[in-house]
């Protein structure tokens, strides 16, 4: 089965930045679109991020447009994604996950298609 590792997470004040990854091994990960997800204590799973392996599309959620930037390092088989400007309200434990169709990503992805491949997580928490 394919595996994704996230790493990055960690403690940063409101108003800061963190750069978590997500690194792959046993498959190319410029073949697959990858999904960026959060999860809260009592809440459900939500998309916030994605990157397409087809058409180079990418898509954020509404609270973080302008704040966040997903890419890829082709040469690390990584994909980041790049947390600025962070709020307490982004607290959770973040997934990368991957799908081989290289479908456009956009609103809806999370709930749309199917990411069979998932990372263990990484904690994320922002606090003063």
């Amino acid at each position: 089965q394919l595996h994704l590792v996230e790493s990055g997470g960690g403690l940063v004040q409101p108003g800061g930045s963190l750069r978590l990854s997500c690194a792959a091994s046993g498959f190319t990960l410029d073949y697959y679109t990858i999904g960026w997800f959060r999860q809260a204590p009592g809440k459900e799973r939500e998309g916030v991020s994605c990157i397409s392996s087809g058409d180079a599309s990418t898509y954020y959620a509404d609270d973080v447009k302008g704040r966040f930037t997903i890419s890829r390092d082709s040469a690390k088989n990584t994909v980041y994604l790049q947390m600025n400007s962070l709020k307490p309200e982004y607290t959770a434990v973040y997934y990368c996950a991957a799908d081989l169709a290289p479908f456009s990503c956009s609103a809806g992805y999370a709930s749309l298609h199917h990411f069979g491949s998932w990372g263990q997580g990484t904690q994320v928490t922002v606090s003063s």
